[in-house]
């Protein structure tokens, strides 16, 4: 996230901008932001608070401007009521957020979902599959999704990859 400067490590054979830097003047975006330990949480919350990263092997402040994007599966009130998640961290992303309920209570998603991966899994592999079969499709919209959007996208790419037809069967999927 804060880069390092050359020597700051055994390995480190040259200077590495970190993610901030690499992101400022546009936007960065931070999944899964409850799960960070506190020590980096700290590092956060100072890269947010005064818009400077310090590379590791150096002293120098390096300012930065970047708009933050975070999501994350936790609940972070209760994160924050029981110490695993810095209340001031907490207040810094908590400006303007967007509750997004899970997949399985967004049925209607699935299958518009399945579609888009199928064709963007399908140009990157170069597969022919190019939809899905009916029976598939009752198979997707029938699943619970415990993994959310991520599981969706790795059972549809499971079943590029298996798949020796031009539509998805429900066999194919996971």
């Amino acid at each position: 996230l804060f880069g390092h400067e050359k020597g700051a490590f055994t390995g480190a054979d040259v200077d590495r901008l970190g993610r901030f830097e690499l992101a400022s003047g546009g936007t960065i975006f931070l999944d899964e932001v409850g799960e960070p330990p506190m020590s980096v949480q700290v590092k956060l919350l100072r890269v947010l608070q005064e818009r400077v990263v310090t590379r590791l092997g150096t002293t120098e402040d390096i300012p930065v401007d970047f708009r933050l994007l975070c999501a994350t599966n936790r609940l972070l009130e209760e994160a924050v009521a029981k110490g695993a998640f810095r209340k001031d961290l907490f207040y810094r992303i908590n400006v303007f957020p967007i509750p997004l309920a899970p997949l399985r209570e967004r049925k209607e998603e699935i299958i518009p979902l399945a579609l888009h991966f199928l064709q963007r899994i399908g140009q990157n592999l170069g597969s022919k599959v190019k939809q899905l079969s009916a029976k598939a499709e009752k198979v997707l919209l029938h699943h619970s999704w415990p993994g959310n959007i991520r599981e969706l996208h790795n059972a549809i790419e499971r079943a590029v990859v298996v798949e020796r037809g031009s539509s998805i069967k429900a066999d194919s999927l996971p």
